[in-house]
């Protein structure tokens, strides 16, 4: 098919050296025998120019044009599905940020990934607001927590890390609500940085730009490290992604912190576990969408779930795709900034697996996850609950 493509091959036309300057585990690469297994489990792969197999393809022939102006690696999702599912192990979401790593040095990067940039860099939040108003998002509260304000405590159990989407978009407020009206009610000390709490950069990252990250890692790191806290607590997956895998390399050479890095959900089972909250019946059925960032790239799936199913009442159906099989929202890797055609018609498909299973509520543990899977369910007017797992554990809360 790639063949038909492109016509006849001449040797001016073939860069042999283009698939070592893209990918430094180009080696790996080299064992790919094109079973096709990373474009079958792609979520995008239909909507793309190339799918990922044909990308291999041609960057092992060292068509340079054809790849570098492809779309394929600017609506990869970064879900890790493929990876996770290549026979050869080859890290096929790694090699398409490779790609747009190479399209941001060669200046070939489309207009709202340079705004994206922009604006992380001019206002340090992905959304263009005055950083400033980060804890906007308590300000409808019946009741403002007792340990919220703008001056960050010192020495708390929890410093949770709001991140850009629970902090600025109104859908997601509800997320860092309910995490720390369920904290207050479990008298556990908790603070955040406010307006001091930077983007974690993890948008700049998957955009092929991490040498933005540097800034706005050390200036997080600092910013926590100075409070103090023994636990920060993250509600938004890539968040924790980037301060778990990334940031250890922003610190000296140790890898520390002082402070242990922990997921809400792994924080709640940590406080089911101990008994440290209690909850009420609540008869729902309900099934759990895996985030990618916590899922594939963490491995977080049995606390998520053990929080659902410590609820009395709740019945947990899992969707056929679960767990490290798990189909992306679509709401990863920016491609909702580049195509959001293209991450509606993924959401729409996860929202159907959810729907065949019965639940009257998607539970999920991303802030992202639900920004999209909400879209999908108005868009199809679909009438399911959609809440994050800080949301469920709030309602089911014997207050």
């Amino acid at each position: 098919m790639v063949a038909k493509q492109l016509g006849v091959l001449t040797e001016e036309r073939l860069d042999r050296e283009f698939l070592k300057q893209v990918e430094p585990d180009w080696k790996k690469v080299l064992t790919c025998f094109q079973c096709g297994t990373c474009s079958i489990s792609c979520p995008a792969s239909t909507l793309m120019d190339y799918t990922p197999r044909q990308l291999w393809q041609l960057m092992r022939l060292g068509l340079r044009d054809e790849v570098v102006n492809s779309r394929t690696f600017w609506l990869c999702t970064q879900c890790y599905a493929c990876s996770e599912r290549c026979p050869r192990g080859i890290m096929t979401g790694d090699t398409m940020r490779h790609l747009r790593e190479w399209a941001v040095a060669q200046n070939q990067i489309p207009e709202t990934i340079t705004r994206l940039r922009d604006t992380v860099r001019a206002k340090y939040n992905i959304l263009n607001e005055d950083n400033a108003s980060r804890l906007i998002w308590s300000q409808n509260l019946d009741a403002a927590p007792t340990q919220l304000s703008q001056t960050a405590q010192a020495n708390a159990e929890v410093l949770l890390f709001t991140g850009c989407v629970s902090s600025f978009y109104p859908m997601a407020y509800s997320i860092p609500q309910s995490l720390v009206q369920t904290l207050e009610q479990a008298k556990i000390s908790y603070t955040t940085l406010g307006g001091d709490e930077r983007c974690c950069g993890y948008p700049l990252f998957g955009a092929g730009m991490k040498n933005e990250m540097a800034n706005l890692a050390h200036h997080n790191i600092d910013q926590v490290k100075a409070l103090a806290p023994k636990n920060l607590v993250a509600t938004c997956s890539s968040c924790y992604h980037t301060w778990k895998h990334l940031y250890p390399s922003y610190t000296n050479g140790s890898g520390k912190f002082g402070f242990q890095v922990l997921h809400a959900s792994e924080y709640l089972a940590q406080l089911v576990a101990d008994k440290r909250i209690k909850m009420t019946k609540l008869p729902w059925v309900v099934t759990y969408h895996d985030p990618c960032d916590l899922g594939r790239k963490n491995g977080v799936y049995a606390a998520p779930r053990a929080v659902i199913t410590s609820i009395p009442g709740i019945t947990l159906r899992e969707m056929p795709n679960n767990r490290q099989d798990a189909m992306c929202c679509g709401g990863g890797g920016d491609v909702a900034m580049l195509e959001a055609a293209v991450t509606d018609d993924i959401a729409v498909r996860r929202l159907a697996q959810a729907v065949d299973t019965g639940a009257e509520a998607i539970i999920s543990a991303c802030q992202q996850c639900k920004r999209t899977l909400l879209g999908a369910a108005r868009k199809t007017k679909t009438r399911i609950k959609i809440l994050d797992i800080t949301e469920l554990v709030w309602q089911a809360m014997e207050k």
